[in-house]
C-alpha cells in the first residue's frame, strides 16, 4: 500500500473501521537489549513521564500491532521464560498442564496456576513526541511493548463512549490520531498506567506528509516478532517444563488442531476453534492470563 492510499483510507474512515473488525475478530477468539524498544524512565520515586504517537500499521502489514503471549516463572528447576504456544493458535504444553491444575478444583494447584500464567503484551511502533528523561529520544521511532490496560485504553479511543457523545477515532492514524501521555507511578511495587490519556486527535506533530511518510517507513516489522520462528516446538517446550518443574518425562503429543491462525497476518485467516475451558471459565480465565 502507498502512502498516498495511507492518507486516503484515513480520510474513508476505512482504517478505522478494518480495526474495529480486527479488534471484534480476536476478541471473539479469544526487551532487554533490544535497542529497538522504548521504555519510560523512572525516576527515584518510581514515577515517569512521556508523550508518544502509536504509528499506523508498516507497510504491508494489516493491524498496527503485535499480540504475543508468553510465560515467565521460577520453578525448582529454574526459569521458565517461553513464548507460548497459544500466540499462534496452536496448543501448548503448559497451557494444557495450567488447564489441568486448575480443573483439579484444588486450591494450592489453582494458585500454582496463578503464578505461571501466560502474560499478555502487545507490540506497536511509535514516535516519541516528549521524553523529558532522555530528550534524544524525541522524534524517533521505536517498537513500544505494552500489556492489557494501555490496549485497553487504545480500544475505548477507537469505540468511543456514546453517553458522553464521544466519537471512536484510529489512534495510530497520522492525521486524526492523538498523542498518548504516557504516566507511570509506582503502585505496590510496580509501574501502573492508570493515569495515562490520550490527548485531542490532531495531525502528528503538525508535520507534512513528506515529514509523516519519513516517518512511516523507519517503522518496524511487527508480524516477525509473531512469526513461528519465534517459538520453540511443542516437544521443546515439555522438555523445558519437565525440567523446571521436575515433572516426570511426558511422550504426549499435542492434541488435535485446526491449522494455525495468524491474526496478524495480511489476509486474516478464518478464527480458530476456541480452547477448551476450564469448568469455572470466568474465574480460570482471568486467573490464567495476566492483564498488567
Amino acid at each position: 500500500m502507498s502512502f498516498a492510499n495511507l492518507k486516503k483510507q484515513s480520510s474513508l474512515g476505512s482504517l478505522t473501521s478494518k480495526l474495529v473488525k480486527e479488534v471484534e475478530k480476536m476478541n471473539n477468539t479469544g526487551g532487554g537489549g533490544d535497542e529497538r524498544l522504548w521504555k519510560p524512565e523512572m525516576d527515584k520515586t518510581g514515577n515517569g513521564y512521556a508523550v508518544i504517537r502509536f504509528l499506523p500499521a508498516p507497510n504491508d502489514e494489516e493491524l498496527p500491532w503485535a499480540k504475543m503471549y508468553s510465560h515467565a516463572f521460577q520453578g525448582p528447576g529454574g526459569w521458565y521464560i517461553e513464548n507460548s504456544l497459544t500466540t499462534l493458535g496452536r496448543q501448548d504444553p503448559l497451557g494444557e498442564y495450567n488447564r489441568e491444575l486448575w480443573n483439579s478444583g484444588d486450591e494450592s494447584l489453582k494458585e500454582q496456576v496463578r503464578k505461571q500464567k501466560r502474560k499478555l503484551q502487545y507490540y506497536s511502533n511509535i514516535y516519541v513526541v516528549k521524553d523529558p528523561a532522555n530528550p534524544e529520544n524525541e522524534g524517533k521511532v521505536f517498537l513500544f511493548r505494552y500489556g492489557k490496560k494501555i490496549y485497553d485504553k487504545i480500544m475505548e479511543a477507537v469505540n468511543g463512549d456514546e453517553l458522553e457523545g464521544r466519537d471512536g477515532y484510529n489512534p495510530f492514524d497520522f492525521w486524526t490520531g492523538a498523542d498518548f501521555k504516557l504516566r507511570a507511578k509506582k503502585v505496590a511495587g510496580y509501574p501502573n498506567y492508570d493515569s495515562s490519556e490520550f490527548d485531542r486527535p490532531a495531525t502528528l506533530d503538525d508535520l507534512d506528509d513528506a515529514q509523516l511518510e519519513s516517518i512511516w517507513k523507519r517503522e518496524f516489522e511487527l508480524q516477525s516478532i509473531v512469526a513461528p520462528s519465534e517459538f520453540k516446538s511443542y516437544e521443546a517446550l515439555q522438555e523445558r517444563l519437565n525440567a523446571v518443574l521436575n515433572l516426570k518425562r511426558q511422550d504426549r503429543e499435542p492434541a488435535p488442531e485446526a491449522a494455525p491462525s495468524n491474526p496478524f497476518a495480511t489476509k486474516p485467516p478464518t478464527a480458530p476453534a476456541p480452547e477448551a475451558k476450564a469448568e469455572d471459565d470466568s474465574a480460570s480465565q482471568s486467573s490464567m492470563v495476566e492483564e498488567d
